[in-house]
């Protein structure tokens, strides 16, 4: 089986599910951090990426290489958010992992970890940003897709306006209000402030 992108959607397009599968086994765990990022539950997670991918199948045939395939994909996985949002009230069972959000605009803690920052600064990020993932409960669902859709997947206000269905602004007051209360949550004071110096810069 090819390695290339282009080909695997070709294959899977024409009906070759070894093909598909191969194509979501290099964004599957992408999505599926994204999905646990946004509702904060393991088993919510698995079943939305299960329903992205399912979806994605389904409409594959309609990809035509007009933005990269994750992008497609990620426009398929916002609209599963939005659905899952208006159709049911996600779970919470507390603080469950401490992955990729955990360094918002900056580099994974995995990463920070092999820094030469030092075992004591290395702990106070995690601790930091584990505050910060059991803040994000405080948000609306639209308003934790949005932050997360900015920060976490690098997308411009436009881009967010676009996959949410939102003026431009909208999208710019919604990430800003996040911003606001993740700050009024954590009361960032000394190093803290510090470390969410990029988010604020935003607002």
């Amino acid at each position: 089986m090819t390695d290339s992108e282009a080909e695997l959607i070709k294959f899977a397009q024409a009906g070759d599910t070894d093909a598909f599968c191969l194509l979501a086994q290099r964004y599957a765990p992408r999505i599926y951090l994204l999905a646990l990022h946004y509702c904060h539950n393991a088993q919510d997670a698995e079943d939305l990426s299960q329903e992205v991918w399912l979806k994605a199948f389904q409409a594959l045939v309609t990809f035509r290489g007009d933005a990269s395939f994750y992008t497609w994909l990620r426009r398929i996985t916002i609209n599963c958010f939005l659905n899952h949002q208006r159709s049911r009230t996600l779970r919470w069972r507390g603080k469950t992992m401490l992955v990729q959000l955990l360094a918002v605009d900056s580099e994974p803690v995995a990463v920070l970890a092999e820094s030469s920052t030092g075992l004591e600064e290395t702990i106070y990020k995690k601790v930091l940003f584990e505050r910060v993932i059991s803040a994000l409960r405080d948000l609306t669902p639209s308003q934790r897709l949005m932050f997360l859709l900015r920060h976490h997947e690098g997308m411009s206000y436009e881009e967010i306006s676009q996959a949410m269905g939102c003026s431009t602004g909208t999208a710019k007051k919604a990430v800003a209000r996040s911003v606001r209360k993740l700050r009024a949550k954590l009361e960032p004071s000394g190093e803290t402030t510090e470390a969410l110096a990029n988010l604020t810069a935003e607002c």
